[in-house]
């Protein structure tokens, strides 16, 4: 069993930064892609950034590709999700996930275990 609690959250004006930590339960944290997904209001849940259980490999969405970047620390239990650059339509809740393979997090579907979500509002 793993959990997964997300902070870092707020309002921020377009152009800010944020960081987001995800502070996950358990031994087995390093075994696990991690990955973040948004879901804004009325649309559905997205995919946003992932990494491998290593830090070897990530993978972003092209809607955040060159403003956010991802980060674990496996001895810590921690994933961040650094986001520059921010604009309106970044605003949503953002959720930590994970999954048991040592390939990448892309899609909801892969998702073993999901955090309560942290809310970042962008505004213009």
């Amino acid at each position: 069993q793993v959990q997964l609690v997300e902070s870092g959250g707020g309002l921020v004006q377009a152009g800010g930064s944020l960081r987001l930590s995800c502070a996950a339960s358990g031994r087995t944290f390093s075994t696990y892609a991690m990955g973040w997904f948004r879901q804004a209001p009325g649309k559905e849940r997205e995919f946003v950034a992932t990494i491998n259980w290593s830090s070897s490999s990530t993978y972003f969405a092209d809607s955040v590709k060159g403003r956010f970047t991802i980060s674990r620390d496996n001895a810590k239990n921690m994933v961040y999700l650094q986001m520059n650059s921010l604009k309106p339509e970044d605003t949503a809740v953002y959720y930590c996930a994970s999954r048991y393979t040592i390939g990448l997090l892309t899609t909801s579907d892969g998702v073993n275990y999901w955090g309560k979500g942290t809310l970042v509002t962008v505004s213009s």
